[in-house]
C-alpha cells in the first residue's frame, strides 16, 4: 500500500484548485494522511485532537510530531529533568487516545535536532522513548550525519528494527557538510516513511528571520519524482505501507508534487471525504 500526505492541511489550497486555506475536512477529501507539527510546540488538549478525529473519514490517519521536550530540543546540553520528560510523555499519551482508539494514528514522528548525535547516551534514550510510549507506532528522523557513517549505519538500522521503530527516509540537499544522504532503508515490516524536504541547498543553510520561508522552497521535477517512484516501488516489497510526506511547501509546491506523484504511481485513495462527490 502507498499513501501520500502533506505537512499541515491549511496551506494547500491548490489541492482543490482554489486560493483559500483548506479545512481539515476538505484536505481529507483528497489525501489520506496528514503530518501535524502542532504537538511539537505544545501538546494539544485531548478535546482538540478529538475534534480533528471527528472532521475526517474513518480511515484517515495522522502523523503527529513529538513534543520538543521529548526530542530534547533546546535542553540537550543542560539536560532535561526526568520529571519533565515523564510529564511530557504522560500528557502526550493522553492526547493520543482519540486517535489510537479509532486506529487513526499512523505514527509519532521524532524529528531529532542536528546536535542529537550517535552516542551511547542517545541509544539509551531511544530505548526509553519506546518504553514510555508503549504500543504507539514511532518513527525517527535523524538530522545528524553520525548515524549514517559507513561501517556503523547498518548497526543503527538493526537497532531500530529491534526496537520496532520506523526509520524515516529523508530527502534534503545532499551536498552539505552536515547533510543527510538519501538512505532508503526499511526497519519495520508495517511502515516506511519518506519525508521530502526539497533540495534547495542555499535555502537549507539560510539564516535570519525568513529562514523557514527559504528552507523548503523547492519544486521537485518530473525526473526527480520518477526516481521516487522507482524507490517507492522497491520499498513496497519490504513493508506493508510506504507513506510519502511532502514538506517542500515554502512556495506552495508540496500539493502539486503530491498529486503528480499520485498520478505517476497510478494509485487512488478510497474512503475519503465528500469532496470526491464534486465530480458527479
Amino acid at each position: 500500500m502507498i499513501t501520500i500526505g502533506l505537512t499541515t492541511w491549511t496551506e494547500h489550497p491548490s489541492l482543490l484548485g482554489g486560493t483559500d486555506k483548506l479545512t481539515l475536512t476538505e484536505y481529507s477529501g483528497v489525501l489520506p494522511v496528514v503530518e501535524v507539527d502542532t504537538p511539537f510546540y505544545g501538546i494539544p488538549k485531548v478535546s482538540t485532537v478529538a475534534k480533528w478525529q471527528k472532521e475526517v473519514p474513518a480511515k484517515f490517519q495522522f502523523i503527529l510530531k513529538a513534543n520538543q521536550t521529548m526530542t530534547l530540543h533546546d535542553t540537550y546540553e543542560e539536560g532535561v529533568s526526568m520529571e519533565a520528560l515523564k510529564t511530557a510523555y504522560r500528557q502526550y499519551r493522553a492526547m493520543l487516545k482519540p486517535l489510537t482508539q479509532h486506529h487513526q494514528l499512523k505514527a509519532v514522528l521524532f524529528q531529532f535536532p542536528p546536535f542529537f548525535e550517535r552516542s551511547t547516551r542517545n541509544f539509551h534514550y531511544l530505548q526509553r522513548m519506546v518504553e514510555w510510549l508503549p504500543g504507539v507506532p514511532i518513527a525517527v528522523e535523524f538530522r545528524n550525519p553520525s548515524w549514517y557513517e559507513p561501517g556503523v549505519k547498518d548497526a543503527v538500522f538493526d537497532f531500530l528494527r529491534d526496537l520496532g521503530v520506523v526509520h524515516v527516509i529523508v530527502d534534503e540537499p545532499h551536498a552539505m557538510p552536515d547533510g543527510i544522504g538519501f538512505e532508503p532503508v526499511v526497519t519495520s515490516d508495517q511502515l516506511a516513511i519518506l519525508r521530502l524536504h526539497g533540495r534547495n541547498q542555499k535555502g537549507w543553510s539560510a539564516k535570519g528571520k525568513d529562514w523557514r520561508g527559504q528552507r523548503t522552497l523547492y519544486r521537485y521535477s518530473d525526473a526527480e519524482l520518477a526516481e521516487f517512484q522507482q524507490t517507492i516501488t522497491q520499498l513496497q516489497t519490504k513493508t506493508n505501507e510506504v507513506c510519502v510526506i511532502f514538506n517542500n511547501n515554502s512556495g506552495g509546491d508540496a500539493a502539486g508534487n503530491a498529486l503528480a506523484l499520485k498520478t505517476l504511481l497510478g494509485i487512488s485513495f478510497g474512503d475519503l471525504g465528500p469532496q470526491q462527490l464534486d465530480l458527479f
